[in-house]
């Protein structure tokens, strides 16, 4: 019965386009995830998240493509956003709780403005499978593969700074460099996994699969490994769901993320210790 209803799925385009982009972007979310949740930078992704809602909000009203105009406002804002955590009058909390508000009140503003957007903002705010277009396919897969290609083959110095950004520049390395590039990854894969999470929900796919994987090992190339796989698992089962009983996908996502987190915290308290 399984694979007749994945049988079934695959027959439509649009869900082929949402397996597609779908993978891609849980993989860069589990490792950026990972990186985030250590360094305690995850509510990044929350404010990030926001910001790109105003933006796609304002693009679409303007009759702009919607990711051309948000991926660099989003980056640019993780750029502001890394200095303000670096030290300035406003702490890096505060700026991200001031950028939450801000941004949802444009994108709110801009709605209420503007003639023929609930629809759209809807799957934009809440996610939906139906809201990738061919192009959006083609842009996701694109930026998605190379995010992946960088973090594989700048996974040391990002091993380094994510547990000793001291040591890690006594060693050599440049720690802003990296961080940066951490921050700007981030915002490219929140700005890309809104179309189906939706802006509200994105930053849990960052989230979810990394604290999971840390209660099963405290190995960081385990987390990264177990991050990537459960944040996979849930987003097939996941996404299977949100077709079988047309509930939104974002929210069928995450939920089958807490349920895995709770088996699996539940399964490390009964045992007292790591699994893996």
């Amino acid at each position: 019965m399984l694979m007749n209803l994945f049988s079934e799925m695959l027959m439509y385009p649009f869900m082929i386009r949402a397996f597609l982009v779908g993978i891609v972007i849980t993989i860069c979310a589990s490792l950026l995830g990972t990186s985030l949740v250590l360094k305690r930078y995850s509510m990044i992704g929350e404010g990030l998240s926001h910001l790109g809602f105003a933006a796609l909000a304002v693009a679409y009203a303007c009759r702009l493509d919607t990711l051309m105009i948000a991926i660099p406002v989003t980056m640019l804002s993780a750029f502001f956003l890394l200095h303000i955590r670096e030290g300035s009058f406003i702490r890096g909390d505060a700026a991200i709780a001031l950028l939450c508000s801000s941004s949802l009140a444009i994108g709110v503003l801009t709605i209420s403005l503007s003639r023929g957007m609930n629809t759209d903002i809807c799957n934009f705010m809440f996610g939906s499978i139906l809201a990738m277009s061919p192009i959006d396919v083609i842009i996701s897969l694109a930026a998605g593969c190379a995010i992946i290609a960088f973090y594989v083959l700048f996974y040391r110095p990002l091993f380094s700074i994510t547990f000793d950004e001291s040591f890690a520049a006594s060693s050599g390395i440049h720690t802003g460099f990296y961080t940066l590039l951490l921050s700007l990854m981030t915002a490219v894969t929140v700005v890309l996994g809104m179309r189906m999470m939706g802006a509200l929900l994105i930053s849990s796919l960052i989230v979810f699969p990394a604290v999971t994987a840390m209660q099963l090992t405290g190995h960081y190339l385990r987390v990264t490994v177990v991050s990537v796989l459960s944040g996979l698992l849930c987003f097939t089962v996941g996404i299977t769901l949100s077709y079988a009983f047309s509930i939104p996908t974002g929210a069928s996502i995450v939920m089958t993320n807490l349920t895995l987190l709770v088996i699996v915290s539940v399964i490390r308290h009964v045992r007292g210790g790591f699994l893996l």
